[in-house]
C-alpha cells in the first residue's frame, strides 16, 4: 500500500508536522529543563495556566477544565485588584524516552496535532507547550528559563495529583522541595472521581500542608466531567466515543490508533496505525536509529 493510503493531509499539515518534530527532537531529557511552544501558540506572558497531561486522547473534560481554569484565573486578577487581565492557557506534553522497538499509540506527533486542532475549535486563544522534563518544579523552572515575561504561572492538575505532591514518601526532604516548587508556580487543583472540594480543604488543613495551602487552590468542577478517563476511551472506543470532541473521534476512526491490527481475508494481519507510523517516519526522513517517539 502507498503512503497516501495512510496519509491523506495537507501541505500546511506536513509542514507543521515537520516544525513540531524538529522540536521534539530539540527536547532531550537528560538535558536542563526545556520548554517550547509550538508553531501558532501565543508567546507565554504575564498569568499563564499550564494543564500537563499525556491528552491520549483529548476529551470534552480536558476542555472544560481548561476553561474553568481561564475563569478562576480572571476571578483571581479582578479580586486582586488587577483588573480584567488575560489570561494564557496552555496544554503541555512531555517527551519521555521510549523502547525503539515500541511504538506509542498514537505518537506524541500525532496526539500533538490532534489536540491543536481542537484548541483551535474550542479554545482558540489556547496554545500547546512542550517539555523535556515530567516533574512539576523541573517544568516549572522550564517555563521561567524559556518564557521570562510570565509573570505568574498556575499549573492544572487533578486531586489524585496533589495528594502525590504533598505526600512525604516521594521526597528526602519533602518542605524543601515544596518551598522550591511553590516559589516558581501556584496550583489549581480539580476534583476527580469521587473527590470534592472538601476533601483538598481537608487535606490542606493537616499540619504539615497548612504553610503551603495560600499556593493551592481548589478549581470547582462540574461534576458530569468528573469520572471521563482518557484511559477508559482507549480501552472501549465505542462505547464512550461521545466523552471526545468530534475532531477525535474521526481521528479515532480514520488511523485505527486504539484498535488491535486487522486480520485479513488471507489470515495476515494488518496493523493500520503502524503502517500510519512508517508513512509519517517516510515522510519526515526518520531512519531505524532515528525513529518517531
Amino acid at each position: 500500500m502507498s503512503m497516501n493510503q495512510y496519509l491523506n493531509i495537507s501541505q500546511d499539515t506536513i509542514q507543521l508536522l515537520k516544525q513540531i518534530q524538529d522540536l521534539l527532537d530539540q527536547l532531550d531529557p537528560e538535558a536542563e529543563p526545556r520548554a517550547f511552544i509550538v508553531p501558532g501558540s501565543p508567546q507565554p506572558r504575564g498569568t499563564i495556566i499550564v494543564f500537563p497531561g499525556s491528552f491520549n486522547p483529548p476529551t470534552i473534560a480536558h476542555l472544560a477544565l481548561l476553561k474553568q481554569a481561564q475563569e478562576f484565573a480572571r476571578h483571581q486578577a479582578l479580586s486582586d485588584g488587577k483588573g480584567s487581565q488575560t489570561v494564557q492557557l496552555y496544554a503541555a506534553m512531555s517527551k519521555h524516552i521510549v523502547d525503539k522497538e515500541h511504538v506509542e499509540r498514537p505518537l506524541i506527533l500525532d496526539r500533538i496535532m490532534l489536540l491543536q486542532t481542537v484548541l483551535r475549535r474550542y479554545l482558540p486563544d489556547a496554545g500547546v507547550m512542550l517539555f523535556n522534563r515530567g516533574l512539576y518544579v523541573e517544568q516549572a523552572e522550564a517555563v521561567r528559563r524559556s518564557f521570562p515575561e510570565v509573570e505568574r504561572l498556575f499549573f492544572l492538575i487533578g486531586f489524585d495529583k496533589i495528594v502525590q505532591i504533598l505526600d512525604p514518601r516521594y521526597y528526602v526532604n519533602r518542605d524543601a522541595a515544596l518551598n522550591e516548587l511553590f516559589k516558581l508556580a501556584e496550583l489549581l487543583v480539580a476534583p476527580r472521581g469521587g473527590a470534592s472540594a472538601d476533601d483538598l480543604a481537608d487535606l490542606l488543613r493537616q499540619a504539615q500542608n497548612q504553610p503551603f495551602a495560600q499556593y493551592i487552590h481548589v478549581l470547582p468542577f462540574v461534576t458530569a466531567y468528573r469520572d471521563i478517563s482518557s484511559t477508559r476511551i482507549r480501552q472501549q472506543v465505542d462505547e464512550y466515543s461521545h466523552d471526545v470532541p468530534e475532531e477525535v473521534q474521526r481521528f479515532m476512526r480514520e488511523t485505527r490508533a486504539y484498535e488491535p491490527p486487522v486480520r485479513q481475508a488471507d489470515g495476515t494481519e494488518i496493523d493500520y496505525y503502524e503502517e500510519r507510523v512508517k508513512a509519517l517516519e517516510a515522510l519526515l526522513g526518520k531512519g531505524e536509529q532515528h525513529k518517531l517517539t
